[in-house]
C-alpha cells in the first residue's frame, strides 16, 4: 500500500508541471477519439458479406447491421438501397466502399480510400433484399434523436416485424421515452414474438396486442386464433380474446369516424342551405342558381390565393382568412345583381322563377369556363390545416374538416345574431311572417328582398370558401349541392334556421352511415325516399313555419 502511494505521488508530481487545462484537453481528446473509434467502425466481415453473391448471406449481414444500432450502419444500408455501395478486389483484399462525390469511403471504417480497388462494381440487390433493407433501416432509425424519424420507423416496423427483430425492438422499447412511440414498439415487439417457440411468450404477445387499434393486427390475431396456424389451444384463446377487443375498439372508432365525416358534410350543407333558407323564407324564390354562388365564393378564394402567391408569399398560409370577406362580398354582389335584374320581376310566379334561375346558373357556369377554363383549379390547404388528429391508425380526423366545422358554427352564430339582434333581422323576420302587414307599418319590403337575397348569396360564398378546402374547384362544382341544399331547407322547415341546422347535420350523418353500408348512389336514393316519406307525414318540416306561408 505504501509503495502504491509513493508511485501515485511521483506521477502527480511529474504532471504538476503541465497546465491543468492542457491535461484536461488531452484527456477529453483521448475519450472522444476512443468513443468515435468505437462507434465509427463496423464489423468488416459482416460488411464484406453485403457484397456476397448469395442472397441469404446478404440478408444475414443486413439483419446484423440493422440490429447494431450504429449510425454508420444506416449510412451503409441506405447507400446499398440507392445502388451506391460498391465492392472491389477478391478474397482477403475485398473492399466494400461508398462513393461520395469524387471520394471513395470505406464502408466498414468510414475512412477515405486513396484509390478505388480495381474491377469495382456496384453491389446488386433484388426485391427480397430491398424488403430486408427497408426493415433494417427502419430498425436503425428507432435510435434516431429526431422524434418524427423514430415515429415513422416504429409505424413501418409494426407492419412487418419478425422474430429476428425482437431483441432490437425490446432494446428500443426499453430506451424510448415518448409514450406514443413506446406503445407502437410494444405492439411491434409483440408482433415479432407472436410466432416465438415458447408458448408463454406467444400468449404474452397476444395479450399485448389486445390494446392495439390497428386493422392489420386484428387480421393477424384472427389468423393466429385458427388451428391451422396455432397448435396450442391456450394461445388460440388468448389470440381470439385479443381479436375481439381490437375489433370492438375498431368498431367504435369507425362509428366515431362516420359521425365526424357526417358532421363535416352537414356543415357544408348547412353553409349552402342557410342562405337558401333565408331567401326562400323571405321571397319564396326557388333559386336554382344558388349552387353557382358557392362556385363564386370558391373562385374568389382561388384568386386571393394567386394574389398571395405573387405578392405575399410569406403569408400564403393565411390566404384563406383573407378570402373570407372577399368571397362573401363577391357572392353577395352577384346575388344582388341577379335579384335586381331578373328575379324581382318574377315574384309570385314560381315556375317562371325556377326556369329563370336555372338559366342564370348556366350563364354563371359558362362565365366561369370562359374566365378560368373548364378544368378544375388548384387550391392548397394552408400548413395549419394539414394533417389531422390520429385517434387510431385507421381513424384520422383531418384538420381541414375540423376547421370547416368550427367555421360553420361561427357563421351560424353570426347569422343568428343578425336575424335576432339587429334591425335588418327584425325586418327580414317581419317580411317572412307577414309581408303586407310589414309593408303597412313602413318596412321597405323591396329593399329587404334585395338585402336578404344578397345576404343569402354571401353566405353561399362562405360555403364556397369552405368547400374549396376539401373538394375540387371547377365550373360545375355547385351542381352537386343544390339538390341537397333544397332537401335541407324542405326537411328543416322553410325559413327556419334551427330546422336547417338539424336537417343538415342529420342528413350528413345518415348519408355517411348509409354510404358505409350500401355505397354513395344507394345512400342518395335512400335519403331521398326517407325525406319524401317524412314530408308526406309532416309537410311543414321539422319546425313549423309561422306567417304568410301558413296563412296562404
Amino acid at each position: 500500500m505504501e509503495g502504491t502511494r509513493r508511485r501515485t505521488s511521483s506521477v502527480l508530481s511529474r504532471l504538476s508541471g503541465f497546465p491543468l487545462c492542457l491535461c484536461a484537453s488531452a484527456v477529453g481528446f483521448l475519450l472522444f477519439l476512443s468513443v468515435g473509434l468505437a462507434h465509427a467502425a463496423l464489423d468488416g466481415a459482416v460488411v464484406k458479406h453485403l457484397a456476397s453473391e448469395d442472397s441469404d448471406e446478404k440478408i444475414a449481414a443486413i439483419q446484423k447491421l440493422g440490429q447494431s444500432g450504429d449510425p454508420q450502419a444506416l449510412r451503409v444500408l441506405k447507400a446499398m438501397g440507392e445502388d451506391a455501395l460498391f465492392a472491389g478486389g477478391e478474397g482477403a483484399a475485398l473492399t466494400v466502399f461508398l462513393r461520395e462525390g469524387d471520394k471513395a469511403v470505406d464502408a466498414a471504417t468510414g475512412a477515405p480510400l486513396s484509390a478505388e480497388p480495381e474491377g469495382s462494381d456496384a453491389v446488386t440487390i433484388n426485391n427480397r433484399i430491398r424488403g430486408e433493407l427497408a426493415g433494417a433501416m427502419a430498425a436503425l432509425r428507432l435510435f434516431d434523436p429526431d422524434r418524427r424519424s423514430r415515429l415513422a420507423a416504429a409505424k413501418e416496423l409494426l407492419a412487418g416485424a419478425d422474430d429476428s427483430m425482437a431483441p432490437m425492438l425490446a432494446k428500443a422499447r426499453d430506451k424510448e421515452t415518448d409514450e406514443q412511440i413506446k406503445g407502437l414498439l410494444v405492439h411491434a415487439h409483440a408482433v415479432a414474438t407472436l410466432k416465438a417457440p415458447d408458448m408463454e411468450v406467444r400468449i404474452a404477445a397476444a395479450k399485448a396486442l389486445a390494446t392495439s387499434g390497428d386493422p392489420n393486427i386484428k387480421t393477424l390475431l384472427l389468423a393466429q386464433s385458427e388451428p391451422a396456424n396455432e397448435a396450442e389451444s391456450l394461445v388460440r384463446r388468448a389470440a381470439f380474446a385479443a381479436y375481439l377487443e381490437v375489433k370492438s375498439r375498431l368498431d367504435i372508432g369507425e362509428t366515431v369516424g362516420r359521425v365526424f365525416t357526417g358532421i363535416s358534410l352537414g356543415s357544408i350543407l348547412l353553409l349552402a342551405a342557410l342562405g337558401l333558407a333565408i331567401t326562400y323564407g323571405v321571397m319564396g324564390v326557388i333559386n336554382m342558381a344558388h349552387g353557382e354562388l358557392l362556385m363564386v365564393g370558391a373562385y374568389a378564394t382561388y384568386l386571393i390565393q394567386g394574389l398571395f402567391r405573387s405578392h405575399l408569399p410569406g403569408l400564403l398560409d393565411w390566404y384563406v382568412v383573407a378570402a373570407i370577406p372577399v368571397a362573401f362580398f363577391a357572392a353577395a354582389a352577384v346575388g344582388i345583381v341577379l335579384e335586381r335584374t331578373v328575379i324581382r320581376w318574377l315574384y309570385g310566379r314560381p315556375l317562371e322563377t325556377l326556369l329563370a334561375t336555372w338559366g342564370l346558373s348556366l350563364i354563371l357556369i359558362q362565365a366561369a369556363r370562359v374566365l378560368f377554363g373548364a378544368q378544375n383549379v388548384e387550391l392548397a390547404n394552408p400548413s395549419w390545416m394539414a394533417g389531422g388528429i390520429e385517434l387510431m391508425p385507421s381513424i384520422v380526423l383531418p384538420w381541414n374538416r375540423i376547421v370547416i366545422i368550427g367555421f360553420s358554427l361561427f357563421v351560424l352564430s353570426l347569422v343568428w345574431v343578425l336575424m335576432n339582434r339587429t334591425r335588418l333581422g327584425m325586418f327580414v323576420r317581419a317580411v317572412t311572417q307577414n309581408r303586407p302587414m310589414a309593408g303597412c307599418v313602413g318596412v321597405p319590403t323591396a329593399r329587404i328582398d334585395t338585402l336578404a337575397f344578397g345576404l343569402g348569396a354571401g353566405i353561399a360564398g362562405l360555403g364556397g370558401v369552405a368547400l374549396s378546402q376539401i373538394a375540387n374547384v371547377g365550373p360545375d362544382m355547385g351542381q352537386g349541392y343544390i339538390v341537397d341544399s333544397f332537401m335541407v331547407v324542405v326537411l328543416g322547415g322553410v325559413g327556419q334556421l334551427a330546422g336547417a341546422v338539424w336537417a343538415a347535420l342529420g342528413l350528413g350523418i345518415v348519408t355517411k352511415f348509409i354510404e358505409g353500408w350500401a355505397g354513395a348512389v344507394i345512400a342518395k336514393i335512400v335519403v331521398l325516399v326517407i325525406i319524401i316519406m317524412f314530408i308526406q307525414k309532416r309537410p311543414q318540416g321539422l319546425f313549423a313555419l309561422k306567417g304568410r306561408f301558413v296563412e296562404s
